[in-house]
């Protein structure tokens, strides 16, 4: 029987990665993917609820102008702990710069938190988290194009 420690390192990692950390990133790419939807379905839900609410008939019904006003904000602030552990996965394993997550998360908090402080407002600080989101789509993309990079290189040189 062969035990673990006597095969060979590089069946153990994946271009320095170990099989652990890829499927811990492919975890967190799979969880930003959700905040994706969360962040389209609140777009729709704005747009779909909005239409409706500004029909005559309906401009007196509040629960439609509920909808149209708290669902979006609820759909986007469910997509921030995501982000965070996003955040925490892309710096732990270093696939964006930590001062470009550093700055994408702290001005995101900031703005969120100064608007619901100081402008009893939300909408632009959340508005912040959603880029947040599409910021770590793309980090996530760029890490798994590399890998595919370097597995094509490692095909041809073996040829």
């Amino acid at each position: 029987m062969i035990n673990a420690s006597d095969q060979p390192l590089q069946s153990k990692t994946q271009h320095g990665f170990a099989p652990l950390a890829i499927a811990r990133i492919k975890g967190a790419q799979r969880a930003n993917q959700i905040a994706i939807y969360l962040i389209y379905a609140a777009i729709l839900a704005f747009m779909v609820f909005g239409t409706i609410a500004s029909i005559k008939a309906f401009h007196d019904n509040q629960l439609l102008y509920q909808l149209f006003y708290n669902l979006p904000y609820a759909l986007i602030a469910l997509t921030i702990p995501i982000a965070i552990y996003d955040a925490l996965v892309i710096y732990r394993y270093r696939l964006n710069q930590p001062s470009m997550i550093a700055l994408s998360i702290g001005v995101s908090a900031v703005v969120l938190i100064g608007g619901l402080l100081f402008a009893d407002t939300a909408w632009l600080g959340l508005a912040c988290w959603v880029g947040v989101a599409f910021l770590f789509k793309v980090s996530f993309k760029r890490f798994f194009n590399f890998l595919e990079a370097e597995a094509e290189a490692d095909i041809i040189e073996e040829a």
